[in-house]
């Protein structure tokens, strides 16, 4: 059985530096989730140049390789959480320290990587059967940065 630290598929994320200390913050805010090792430079640089770890099972390995590329929007880690104290739990650490809110559940961390912190009961609303309810939450999302289970509720059932 491959488990996320013999899987021999990753997804790599490119830092200018740091990527040791982000990958010890993202592992201590997902549980399950745990840092498998670090290579460092040659030639007696103690810093990491790869590490590898785990969120919740799903395999990363971050490659601190310098200012030559820099991490996007286009590509993000999506958090489905299961209700809003969870959610609200990772968007303040995420944002925290000089990370920015951006719309409809996305956020950037301080080291540049963007997220989506989606709550359960939203996906649920928003494909839900009945197509103008799902409408009516879409539109209540669209005014938010973090998404709020109980306000889109409200539009959900509220027909008007």
């Amino acid at each position: 059985m491959t488990t996320p630290l013999t899987s021999p598929i990753r997804t790599c994320l490119w830092m200018e530096k740091d990527g040791e200390a982000a990958a010890t913050f993202y592992t201590s805010l997902i549980p399950g989730s745990a840092i498998q090792d670090s290579h460092g430079f040659r030639g007696g640089d103690v810093r990491a140049l790869v590490v590898n770890f785990h969120l919740g099972g799903v395999p990363y390995m971050i490659l601190n390789g310098g200012p030559h590329f820099t991490l996007s929007p286009a590509a993000s880690i999506s958090v489905l959480t299961e209700d809003q104290a969870e959610t609200d739990r990772l968007w303040d650490a995420l944002i925290a320290n000089g990370g920015q809110e951006s719309q409809c559940g996305w956020l950037v961390d301080p080291w540049g990587l963007s997220w989506q912190i989606t709550p359960r009961a939203v996906m649920d609303m928003t494909f839900s059967d009945d197509p103008e309810a799902s409408e009516r939450a879409r539109q209540a999302m669209y005014t938010m940065t973090r998404l709020d289970i109980a306000t889109m509720r409200t539009a959900f059932e509220n027909a008007g």
